[in-house]
């Protein structure tokens, strides 16, 4: 899903593993597959990144990202989860309607639209889901769209692993064996997934991305309303 759509991996595999262990340890557990797969995603999309618009949307997101993870306690988990939802399921809806394709963000608007997808992200634990639903915004080939967001990716990785390992260490060597086995995973999917990335169709591509957008919306939306 991730290697087509630019999100995934968190959004499976977090909720998953949150079933057996505290969410922020399933967080941090995750974000060690999640950082794997992003870098191999992008080893084999590097060529593909818009580094304008990693420059410009980009850094202002993963900045966004951080402030909203910073921000996270202080505000509640399940008007966030609403909100959060509500969002995405405007932008897949935007989309698949065409209303979408007639905004265009650029200059000074790329960099609000990637600090305001950013905080919300990270407020919610969630940024892939809001990096794809505002990089719709953009004109990009599916290539670009996909390494780009990976690009963004990689760098909120960066910032938040050693932080993770510094608070997590002694819980994510007991978790070494789920955490092996979904690293592993991961880059089978990853792999798979540039295939079938390669073979879609440009509108399809969009089509599909505005649709895992509008599930992830209508899941989070849900687990919101339902944690009231």
């Amino acid at each position: 899903m991730a290697a087509v759509a630019g999100f995934g991996i968190g959004s499976l595999l977090t909720p998953l593993l949150a079933t057996q262990v505290p969410l922020k340890l399933a967080v941090a557990a995750v974000s060690i597959p999640h950082l794997i797969a992003t870098a191999l995603r992008f080893w084999l999309l590097r060529a593909h990144v818009d580094r304008k618009l990693l420059l410009s949307f980009g850094l202002f997101s993963a900045a966004g990202g951080l402030l909203g993870a910073l921000a996270h306690k202080f505000a509640s988990s399940p008007a966030l989860a609403i909100v959060f939802g509500a969002a995405l399921l405007l932008a897949g809806t935007s989309e698949l309607t065409g209303a979408a394709r007639k905004v265009r963000l650029h200059g000074a608007v790329a960099w609000v639209a990637g600090a305001l997808s950013g905080v919300l992200g990270g407020m919610v634990g969630n940024q892939g889901g809001i990096r794809s639903a505002a990089l719709l915004g953009f004109q990009t080939t599916r290539a670009t769209f996909v390494a780009t967001a990976t690009a963004i990716a990689l760098l909120v990785d960066g910032a938040r692993m050693p932080v993770y390992l510094w608070l997590e260490a002694d819980a994510l060597l007991r978790l070494a064996r789920p955490i092996a086995i979904a690293s592993a995973g991961c880059v089978l999917g990853t792999l798979w997934g540039r295939r079938v990335l390669e073979r879609l169709p440009e509108t399809a591509f969009r089509r599909l991305v505005a649709s895992l957008i509008l599930l992830l919306g209508a899941y989070m939306l849900a687990a919101g309303i339902g944690a009231l």
